[in-house]
């Protein structure tokens, strides 16, 4: 890989518009013929070439409205992704009222990510082996199928196993889509698509509930799924027709490391299936717990065999021994941990201790999904100035800040206090990581860029599993604590546990005023104990890119 010493590439916003996305990894970016302003060398044949007639701008036109189209391809299948989880979630009384099984009904969800996570890496090796367009087509229709074959479900234990499927896909989506954004613009350009896409994330979490509400309370939970086939075909023609890969050369395919990318499916599957499992369905130190744990691990050492002996690994080991990757990659695995706090107990925060209604909880929540995509879109006036991974420190240390300073708002205090906090944190999590990603894009070449993708991304999922197993564990020993050392006069009568600590104070017309004002005052000190916690993966971050990350990203040449 051929680098340069910088991080800015010094082209112009002109320049972009009709040059390559990096290293014109599409046709859709291809370059256009010189422009008055290009510089030309004085005896080059350009200067005795005939000036271009008006027509020749005809190419460079269709060409920018191919781009257009393609974008607008791969933001309405990052919508599919994003808007289905988020409808699904308000449907489910619904869906469990029709099928049963409400006793295992969270693997929906888990299920979903499950399969997400663990394809991400092997959808990115895909990619730069095969090209980004089969993958992200082959992605999307099966995203479609189990669209489909979700809302002909007969049980929930078919319903969960079409999610499966839903997730197969999805993973293609997610990864794949992040890629091409790299390829279709330039440096300076890409903060401007991914904050578009990270856009069409923020609207989905707003607009899911609502829509998903509206459909399974006026029509049919099934229509959730349905309604994704003409969104999806419209994106899958669009991609059909209008997106054309340059770099992929037939005949040039190199061989795909099939037992690397089952290794790793299995290690990371038990892997999360362990931490998804543990202290719901089993104990965690029991033994059906410890069996899967590890056969994680004895997944993970054959995985890791596998991979070294391999001539073109699905799992790089550059992945790791670069600096600048590896410390993205553990950053961003921080960034995942610390999203759960808010994602997760801002609501139930917020509706038990604050006494809100659910749609004013949602709007103290969704409030970073505002100041996220604004503040990843500016983020490139300040990485030019200072550099990825000091813009990235800058939005670290601002999230720390506002993480550790939550549960020292005032009991039960107005809403917009917590509101204005995830305002100002969206803003510090914009520039902490889009200058990553971006980054790290922009440090390899077209061929590898797949690959690094997958790999940030899947950091970041395996993060959000963590977290969501680690807060949960802090919120329930906080609160059986506090339970525990009541006052003799209430602890017979109090809840124990989260779920029926939250379901009391939301539904309990039997609970006295003091229970009520003991069990407020125990989840928000549960709650404020999981922002200590998010608060200290946000230090944990700024630790890894101060000490692995290096101040200078490398520039892949052309990029």
């Amino acid at each position: 890989m051929s680098t340069g010493s910088t991080e800015s590439t010094g082209s112009t916003d002109s320049d972009a518009a009709g040059s390559t996305g990096g290293d014109g990894g599409t046709e859709a970016t291809e370059s256009t013929p010189n422009t008055p302003d290009a510089p030309v060398a004085p005896n080059s044949a350009a200067t005795k070439a005939t000036p271009p007639k008006p027509a020749a701008a005809a190419p460079a036109a269709a060409t920018a409205t191919r781009r257009r189209l393609v974008v607008a391809a791969l933001m309405l299948s990052m919508a599919l992704v994003a808007l289905d989880s988020a409808c699904v979630s308000t449907a489910v009384p619904q869906i469990v009222g029709e099928l049963g099984g409400f006793s295992f009904f969270s693997w929906l969800f888990s299920g979903y990510l499950l399969a997400v996570t663990v394809t991400l890496p092997i959808y990115g090796k895909l990619a730069d082996a095969r090209g980004r367009k089969p993958v992200l087509l082959v992605g999307s229709a099966l995203f479609l199928l189990g669209s489909l074959l979700c809302a002909g479900a007969w049980s929930m234990g078919a319903l969960i196993a079409f999610r499966v499927v839903q997730g197969l896909g999805g993973g293609a989506i997610q990864g794949t889509v992040q890629t091409l954004a790299a390829d279709l613009y330039p440096l300076e350009r890409r903060p401007k698509i991914q904050a578009a896409l990270s856009t069409v994330w923020a609207s989905s979490a707003v607009l899911g509930p609502a829509i998903g509400g509206l459909l399974a309370g006026y029509a049919s939970w099934r229509w959730i799924f349905l309604i994704n086939l003409p969104v999806g075909l419209v994106a899958l023609v669009l991609l059909k027709r209008h997106l054309r890969e340059a770099h992929v050369v037939p005949g040039s395919r190199s061989r795909i490391d099939w037992a690397g990318a089952l290794g790793l499916f299995a290690a990371t599957g038990l892997l999360l299936f362990a931490l998804v499992q543990g202290g719901v369905a089993w104990p965690w130190l029991s033994a059906p717990s410890m069996a899967v744990f590890a056969g994680s691990v004895v997944a993970g050492v054959v995985t890791f065999v596998l991979e070294r002996r391999a001539e073109d690994p699905i799992m790089p080991g550059w992945v790791w021994r670069r600096p600048v990757i590896a410390g993205v990659n553990l950053a961003l695995g921080c960034l995942g941990v610390l999203m759960i706090a808010p994602m997760v107990f801002l609501p139930t925060y917020a509706q038990s201790v604050l006494g809100l209604s659910p749609v004013a909880a949602g709007f103290v929540l969704s409030v970073w999904t505002l100041s996220w995509p604004t503040s990843a879109a500016l983020s490139n006036r300040l990485y030019r100035h200072i550099g990825f991974r000091d813009t990235a420190l800058i939005g670290s240390c601002v999230g720390t800040v506002l993480l550790a300073a939550f549960p020292f708002l005032p009991y039960r205090g107005p809403a917009w206090e917590p509101a204005l906090l995830m305002l100002l944190l969206g803003a510090g999590l914009g520039l902490f990581q889009l200058p990553l990603i971006v980054g790290v894009q922009s440090s390899v070449p077209w061929h590898e860029r797949g690959t690094a993708t997958a790999s940030v991304l899947f950091c970041r999922q395996v993060g959000q599993s963590v977290g969501g197993v680690l807060f949960a564990v802090i919120a329930n020993a906080t609160l059986t604590d506090r339970l525990h050392s009541a006052p003799p006069a209430l602890r017979g009568a109090l809840p124990q546990g989260l779920d029926k600590t939250a379901s009391a104070l939301l539904h309990g017309g039997s609970l006295g005023g003091a229970a009520t004002d003991y069990l407020r005052h125990a989840l928000a000190s549960a709650v404020g104990h999981v922002y200590l916690g998010a608060a200290a993966a946000a230090a944990l971050a700024v630790i890894f890119l101060a000490t692995v990350t290096p101040k200078r990203f490398p520039t892949a040449e052309g990029d």
